[in-house]
């Protein structure tokens, strides 16, 4: 085998693959997309800046970023503080993301009952009487 054949064989995308086509499979939420959904909300909800945000919470505001879109599982502490800015205790926002996670976790469950079809009723769709033909 060539060195080229080798490197070409070892290449590992640095971008994740598209997404496939049709619908996308039901995965449960991670918690810290349900944790940095609340911190932002609550934060838009106050018509505040990202920076004003991350200015009260004494982190950085790419950082707080990162959070409120679910790309860094942060510390307790940087959670704490974050809520804080926006005025919420952590238990605030714990239990705000745990409201979002059931009705989250209750909606993927009956999107998993209604069956392979996608309608209600089970595998197949079909709820009630079914004819045969004579």
């Amino acid at each position: 085998m060539t060195i080229r054949a080798m490197n070409q064989a070892r290449v590992i995308p640095l971008r994740p693959l598209p997404p496939p086509v049709g619908p996308a499979p039901s995965r449960e939420p991670l918690w810290r997309d349900l944790v940095g959904d609340v911190l932002r909300r609550e934060r838009l909800a106050q018509g505040r800046t990202l920076r004003d945000a991350a200015d009260a919470a004494r982190i950085s505001t790419g950082y707080l970023s990162e959070v409120e879109r679910g790309r860094k599982e942060a510390s307790s502490e940087v959670l704490a503080a974050a809520a804080q800015s926006l005025g919420l205790s952590l238990a605030d926002v714990l239990a705000l993301a745990q409201g979002e996670l059931i009705r989250l976790s209750a909606a993927r469950s009956r999107s998993l009952s209604a069956g392979a079809t996608g309608r209600p009723g089970g595998p197949g769709g079909l709820t009630g009487t079914v004819r045969l033909a004579a």
